[in-house]
């Protein structure tokens, strides 16, 4: 299996690894464990559209997804979260355990982590 690590290598991105010493659960938990922004977590979201799967990144800023706004983009009627039973069917993962890269679905990204120089997220086996 693949995992985090390998493939930011293969892409080329510049990455370091922090390990944390507890679980952390949910974005706020996350930016006060490493001290950053909010903005800087990132959370992998499965959504079904008209046109299939999405692997959904957002920025732990957000609070919410704007379904409005992913029709807009992807020119498309429906769009809603995947269900539990979906996203382990499409990804092999549990929901609250898909990982940040690596599933074979097309992807969508938040444009709030432009902002930022770097971004936080939780490696996961792939």
């Amino acid at each position: 299996m693949e995992n985090i690590k390998d493939i930011l290598k293969k892409h080329g991105f510049s990455f370091e690894l922090i390990n944390n010493d507890k679980p952390i659960y949910t974005a706020k938990e996350g930016a006060d464990y490493f001290k950053i922004n909010i903005g800087q977590t990132a959370a992998t979201l499965i959504i079904y559209t008209d046109m299939g799967f999405y692997a959904l990144v957002v920025s732990g800023e957000r609070g919410r997804v704007n379904f409005k706004e992913i029709k807009r983009i992807l020119n498309c009627k429906n769009v809603r979260l995947a269900t539990k039973d979906e996203v382990k069917a499409v990804t092999g993962f549990l929901i609250g355990c898909v990982p940040l890269l690596g599933i074979s679905l097309p992807y969508i990204i938040d444009n709030k982590f432009f902002q930022f120089s770097y971004i936080y997220m939780e490696e996961q086996e792939i």
